[in-house]
């Protein structure tokens, strides 16, 4: 099947399960969209002992699709771009310690705890998995996925600044989770933590992510420019287009971090050229409304995809109670790494009493897992990782992102102050 017809296929589904969702089930778009999505690929799961045809047509595409490429070199641009051009820069300023805290501290602590957990929790069912391997999983499940989380956080009604916490979090943490995969990665290859030599793993630091920054703060800078100088609003979307995909595929090229770049000039063109008095109020709606449709499109896509990718993967009943078991394994680790962090950091901010509690529930995890998950080398240890993931992601997309807004308002009564 060609590239058109793939597209073609895929985009007629995504609007079938779009509409859906939107006339009878009446979720969170891409929440339904998935369950939409899987419960498709189940019913051909089903069908296919009848007539086998049917599922082994479904597998053609899925398997034709490179999710991880598709997700990593692809669209993660324009949801990371647009996700940041939305969120105001000097509320994340007045957090920065705290978004800064939770996207370093926060995912070693968690890839640590998960690691060493899920390593003495999966021989109790007769799996096999080496210790780096558990550490490596850690690192793909730790970052949370600010594609799943920044649009049920809009109508959750949440505390602003708790809510930039969250989104803070969210948007900055993939590129901090991708180099400490990667760096695991090759500690797994190479066969142990000597073959690498300290040197490498700093330089891998510090390119990935001071550079991603950086060349962010260039690219929005040379945009910003360029905007300033015309009005209207047709250039100014193939302008920031241009530069979302000729950037991050620069930033590929030059072994930086693209998700970081993509974050840091979203926020640089949201907040310094979409605030200028230079800018007439129709151009900014009209940029905006561009890149919120693109932001839609991509998620709908998305999350079709990981319904979808359900058809590839193998499910033992060991590694179905595997994937349950690490379930709360992943949530008790998350909410470890922030209540150590909210301990820590309350010294000099306040939060409410039940932030960790929230925060945990409100960290979703999502596609940038699944697509690391993926990019290992088909080994006994893809065989076990993909399930596992597969299972996790699902549960966070359709459990905690259902029931957040449930547990916000719940958690959030006690910290109004009553008046005097």
């Amino acid at each position: 099947m060609d590239t058109f017809n793939i597209g073609a296929l895929l985009m007629v589904l995504v609007s079938a399960f779009a509409y859906i969702n939107y006339r009878f089930l009446k979720l969170q778009n891409s929440i339904g969209i998935m369950i939409i999505s899987i419960l498709f690929s189940l019913c051909l799961i089903v069908v296919s002992s009848w007539y086998p045809s049917y599922i082994g047509y479904e597998k053609s595409l899925v398997s034709t699709i490179d999710f991880q490429k598709l997700l990593l070199n692809g669209i993660l641009s324009f949801m990371l771009f647009a996700g940041a051009l939305h969120v105001d820069f000097n509320a994340l300023k007045s957090q920065k310690w705290n978004v800064i805290a939770f996207t370093t501290l926060g995912v070693l602590l968690s890839t640590a705890f998960i690691g060493i957990t899920l390593f003495y929790s999966l021989s109790l069912f007769g799996v096999s998995l080496p210790l780096i391997y558990c550490f490596l999983f850690g690192a793909l499940i730790s970052p949370t996925d600010p594609v799943a989380v920044m649009g049920i956080l809009k109508k959750a009604g949440i505390h602003k600044t708790l809510e930039i916490n969250i989104v803070g979090e969210s948007l900055f943490n993939d590129g901090i989770g991708v180099v400490l995969f990667i760096i695991l990665l090759k500690i797994a290859s190479a066969g142990s933590f000597e073959a690498i030599e300290t040197t490498e793993i700093v330089k891998l630091v510090f390119l990935e992510v001071l550079g991603g920054i950086l060349f962010g703060i260039v690219l929005g800078r040379i945009t910003h420019r360029a905007i300033l100088k015309i009005n209207s609003y047709e250039v100014e979307v193939l302008i920031t287009l241009g530069m979302v995909m000729g950037g991050y595929a620069l930033a590929g090229k030059l072994g930086l971090s693209g998700p970081l770049a993509m974050v840091v000039s979203g926020l640089f063109l949201g907040n310094k050229t979409y605030t200028s008095s230079k800018k007439q109020a129709e151009t900014q709606e009209y940029v905006y409304k561009f890149w919120e449709l693109i932001d839609i499109l991509s998620n709908a896509i998305l999350f079709v995809l990981i319904g979808m990718e359900i058809v590839l993967i193998t499910f033992s009943k060991q590694l179905i109670f595997a994937g349950l078991i690490a379930i709360p394994i992943v949530l008790i680790a998350r909410y470890i790494s922030v209540k150590v962090l909210v301990n820590f950091l309350k010294k000099w901010n306040s939060f409410g009493s039940k932030t960790s509690m929230i925060m945990t529930w409100g960290g979703l995890r999502g596609g940038i897992s699944i697509a690391m998950a993926l990019s290992l080398s088909k080994t006994s240890a893809w065989d076990i990782i993909v399930p596992i993931t597969y299972i996790v992601v699902v549960f966070s997309i359709i459990i905690q992102g259902l029931s957040l807004e449930r547990v916000i308002t719940h958690f959030q009564k006690p910290m109004k102050v009553k008046p005097k």
